[in-house]
């Protein structure tokens, strides 16, 4: 006797049937994969999330581990990702974005079993701080010998 198999598509979430039995996978479970593998890619300065995404870490005090990703979920266990970055002055962006695409697809398909069809890495801007820092570091230096 052999249990059927099949997928149901629930807005926000995939659920896969074995028989009586259900697996629920949100999109914000593959969103948070997503941001911690990105976020972790040397060179990557911050995650770019919206206006939204800014007031949630503030009101809740809590770090948004979803933020700058959006996820679709497609009916045949299939999924596309798109990471927003903002990328550290000097990194060089193509090995970044690369990095982050390998990341992101090994971590989300190993820990969910969805296949990543895509992830899409948009760069919206680059973070200056990191040069800041080396600028505040000489004139400390510089203070220091006088």
């Amino acid at each position: 006797m052999s249990e059927e198999k099949k997928q149901v598509k629930k807005e926000d979430e995939i659920v896969l049937n074995e028989g009586e039995n259900n697996i629920e996978i949100s999109d914000d479970v593959v969103a948070v994969i997503s941001g911690m593998a990105a976020s972790e890619v040397s060179g990557v300065a911050e995650m770019a999330g919206g206006f939204a995404g800014g007031i949630t870490e503030v009101l809740s005090g809590k770090k948004n581990l979803a933020k700058g990703i959006k996820v679709e979920i497609l009916d045949n266990k299939e999924t596309r990702i798109d990471v927003n970055i903002i990328v550290e002055y000097g990194a060089r962006i193509p090995d970044v974005a690369f990095e982050i695409q390998k990341r992101v697809k090994k971590s989300v398909e190993n820990m969910t079993g969805l296949s990543v069809l895509e992830v899409n890495v948009h760069v919206q801007g680059v973070s200056m701080s990191q040069l800041e820092e080396r600028a505040e570091e000489k004139k400390e230096i510089k203070n220091e010998e006088k």
